[in-house]
C-alpha cells in the first residue's frame, strides 16, 4: 500500500483548465485487453490497485475504485485510506453514473479521456448524468500523463507472423467471409480496435502486452483494402513474403492516423461503416448516427470458433502443458518430502521453466496465481515479495496458471493439500469437483447462452449456502489472450454472447474461497463438442457438451468420495486414465520415473 495523497492532489489541480467536477479514469478497454502495456496503467498508477479491472472516479473530495468480486480483498489490501472501495455486483453498489449523478451539482461536468472508455460504457454514465442536469464531457489530453513524470514509453516491440502451419486459414480467405458480412449488413467499411482480433484476421503476433501476443494497431477493411494503422518499424523483416502467403496487399499507415482514416471512410462511404459498441467512444463518435452499424465485428465470432487446425493445436499443447504440470506438481511435493524451503515464487518460477522446455513455447498466458494457505482466498493473487508465503504441508496451495504456444493457449487450476486437509476442506473442494463434473457432463441446445449453465457449476456449492465470486468459464484465445469473448459462463449476461456453438473452446472453472484462510478453485478448458447421446436432439436443432482437453490429475485425497455420486465417481475415473495414458509415453521419453510415479498414484481410481 502506498500514499496517494500528492498524487489525487496534482490530479485535481488539472480540473480547472478543462472545467470538469470529477475525472473518471478506466481500465483501457480502447483495444478490449484484459492486460495492458506499462504506458497505460494509468488506474494502478493513481490508485495502486493493480487488478486488471476496475473503474477510479476521483471528484474535488473523493476517490472511489469499482471492482468486481474476484478484486475486493486485493484492493482492500492495495487502496490507502484516501480511497473508497465500491464493490461491482452487490445489489446496495450503486453504478458509477448512478452514484455521480447523486454526488454531482447541477451543471457539473465530468470529464473522461474518450479514447479509454467504450461507447457501451459511455452511455449509461452520460444518461445518469443527464437525469441530475450534468455531463459527461471528453477530455482530449488525459489528466494522469500530464502529471506522470515517470510515464513508461509506447513498447513498439517486433511484430512476427504466424505461419498457416498453426494458424490453419490464409487472411485472404477470412477477408472474404467478411465481404460477404459487410454486404449482408449493407456495411461498406469495418473499423476493428481489439488487439486479439487484429492478430488474430492477420495471422500476425506480437509482444507490446505481457501475456497477450499482440501489437498495438488500428484495422479498417473495406471490400477493396485492408487498412493496418501501426508503427510500421515494429512489421516482421519478411513483410513482403508474409503477404504473398497470405495472398493480400495491406496497406499500412501511421497508428495515429487512425482518425483521419475513419473520417475519410465515412466521407466517402454512401451506406453503414460497422463499428463494435466495444470500440472506443472516440472512434464510434467519429462516425455520424445515421451512418453508424453498431454491432460485435464478425471477426469476434470467427476467431472464437477454433478451425480445425487451431482445434488440433488446443489439443496437442494441452499434452505438452500437462507433462510440464506434473512435473512441477511431483517435483514440489518430493521437495516438500524432503524438507526443502518452496515458496510461491520459487514454485512459479520452477512451473515457467519447466513448462519453457515444451515445443512451441513462447511465453506464459498471465501472471502465475501460486498461492498457499490464505492467499489462495484471493482470488487473483499473484506473489510478490511483500506477500510471498512458503508452500507448506499443512496449508492448501492453489495454483493457476497457463502458457502461450504457438498452436494454442493454456490456463489450468489445480488446488492441493500435501498434508492433512481438514473435513470442511474436503467438502468444498468436494462440492466445487462435483460443480465442475456436472458441468463437464452437461448437454445442452446449440447456440445456448452461457449464462443459463452456471447454475449448473454452482448448484453443489449452494446446497449447503456456498458459493463464489466470479465467473464459471471464458473464452480462450487461440495463442492470444488468455480470456476471449463474446462468449462466457457466469451469473451476468454477456451483451453480445452469439450462444455457445461447436468448437469454441472456453472454461470451466468453479471454486470457492474461505477468506483469511485458503482458496479452492479446479479448472480445465473444454471444446465444445456434438452431443453423441442426445436422445431428442432438441427437435433437430442440435445437442453439444464438452470435451476436457486439459490434461493434469485432480486430487483425490481432497475428496469425500461418499459424496460424489457413482457417474461422477466414473466420469472421474476415465478422465484420469485419459490423462495416465496420455501423458505416460512422454514421461517415459524423458525417462522422468519421479513423475510417472507421481502420475500412477494420483490417476488411481476411486
Amino acid at each position: 500500500m502506498r500514499d496517494t495523497t500528492v498524487l489525487l492532489a496534482n490530479l485535481r489541480k488539472q480540473f480547472a483548465q478543462d472545467n470538469i467536477c470529477a475525472y473518471i479514469i478506466p481500465s483501457d478497454d480502447a483495444h478490449q485487453s484484459e492486460y495492458i502495456c506499462p504506458r497505460d496503467e494509468r488506474r494502478s498508477f493513481m490508485s495502486g490497485f493493480d487488478g486488471s479491472a476496475g473503474t477510479v472516479v476521483v471528484t474535488k473530495k473523493e476517490a472511489l475504485l469499482w471492482t468486481d468480486g474476484r478484486y475486493y480483498q486485493q484492493a482492500a489490501k492495495q487502496l490507502d485510506t484516501n480511497w473508497t472501495l465500491m464493490k461491482d455486483g452487490l445489489p446496495t453498489t450503486p453504478s458509477i453514473g448512478a452514484w455521480l449523478s447523486k454526488h454531482m451539482q447541477k451543471g457539473h461536468k465530468v470529464g473522461v479521456d474518450p479514447k479509454l472508455l467504450s461507447h457501451r460504457a459511455w452511455n449509461p454514465i452520460q444518461k445518469e448524468l443527464k437525469n441530475n442536469e450534468c455531463d459527461l464531457v471528453p477530455v482530449e489530453k488525459n489528466l494522469v500523463d500530464l502529471i506522470w513524470d515517470s510515464q513508461p514509453s509506447t513498447p513498439g516491440k517486433p511484430i512476427f507472423n504466424l505461419s498457416l502451419q498453426f494458424c490453419g486459414e490464409s487472411v485472404q480467405e477470412k477477408w472474404e467471409k467478411i465481404k460477404k458480412e459487410l454486404v449482408d449488413k449493407r456495411a461498406d467499411a469495418l473499423v476493428v480496435s481489439a488487439l486479439d482480433e487484429i492478430a488474430w484476421f492477420l495471422n500476425l503476433r506480437g509482444n507490446d502486452i505481457d501475456y497477450n501476443p499482440v501489437f498495438m494497431a488500428y484495422l479498417i477493411i473495406t471490400q477493396n483494402s485492408i487498412n493496418l494503422f501501426v508503427d510500421k518499424n515494429q512489421l516482421p523483416e519478411n513483410w513482403e513474403a508474409y503477404q504473398r502467403e497470405n495472398g493480400v496487399t495491406i496497406n499500412v499507415l501511421p497508428y495515429s492516423d487512425i482518425k483521419d482514416g475513419v473520417q475519410r471512410v465515412v466521407d466517402v462511404t454512401q451506406s453503414k461503416v460497422w463499428i463494435a459498441q466495444t470500440s472506443s467512444f472516440f472512434l464510434t463518435s467519429l462516425i455520424p448516427p445515421n451512418k453508424r452499424h453498431l454491432e460485435i465485428t464478425p471477426i469476434a465470432l470467427m476467431k472464437a470458433i477454433k478451425n480445425s487446425t487451431e482445434i488440433e493445436g488446443f489439443i496437442n499443447c494441452h499434452v505438452r502443458d500437462g507433462v510440464a504440470l506434473c512435473q512441477y506438481f511431483a517435483w514440489l511435493e518430493k521437495e516438500l518430502d524432503n524438507g526443502s524451503s518452496v515458496d510461491e515464487i520459487s514454485g512459479a518460477t520452477k512451473l515457467e521453466q519447466l513448462r519453457s522446455k515444451q515445443q512451441h513455447y513462447k511465453g506464459l498466458s498471465f501472471a502465475t496465481i501460486s498461492a498457499s494457505g490464505p492467499n489462495g482466498s484471493v482470488i487473483h493473487y499473484h506473489p510478490a515479495p511483500e506477500t510471498n508465503r512458503p508452500i507448506v504441508k499443512e496449508e492448501m496451495y492453489l495454483c493457476d496458471s497457463g502458457a502461450q504456444f504457438l498452436d494454442g493457449t493454456t490456463d489450468v487450476t489445480r488446488t492441493i493439500h500435501f498434508g492433512t486437509p481438514t473435513d470442511f476442506q474436503k467438502e468444498a473442494y468436494t462440492r466445487v469437483l462435483k460443480g465442475q463434473l456436472s458441468l463437464a457432463s452437461t448437454i445442452f441446445p446449440l447456440k445456448v447462452k452461457g449464462q443459463v449453465l452456471d447454475t449448473i457449476a454452482r448448484k453443489s456449492l449452494w446446497d449447503i449456502g456456498l458459493n463464489y465470486g466470479h465467473g464459471t468459464g471464458h473464452g480462450v484465445g487461440h495463442f492470444l489472450n488468455v480470456h476471449e469473448g463474446p462468449m462466457g459462463v457466469g451469473i451476468r449476461l454477456m451483451p453480445d454472447d452469439p450462444g455457445l456453438q461447436e468448437n469454441m473452446i472456453i472454461s470451466n472453472e468453479p471454486g470457492y474461497y474461505e477468506d483469511g484462510q485458503f482458496g479452492i478453485r479446479i479448472e480445465d478448458l473444454v471444446q465444445i463438442v456434438p452431443a453423441s447421446n442426445s436422445k431428442h436432439n432438441f427437435n433437430g436443432l442440435g445437442a453439444l457438451t464438452f470435451k476436457t482437453i486439459t490434461m493434469c490429475p485432480k486430487q483425490t485425497k481432497l475428496i469425500k468420495k461418499e459424496l460424489l455420486t457413482s457417474d461422477e465417481i466414473q466420469m472421474l475415473n476415465e478422465y484420469h486414465k485419459q490423462v495416465r495414458d496420455t501423458l505416460t509415453p512422454f514421461l517415459q521419453k524423458e525417462n522422468d520415473t519421479v513423475t510417472i510415479e507421481w502420475l500412477n498414484r494420483e490417476t488411481k481410481a476411486i
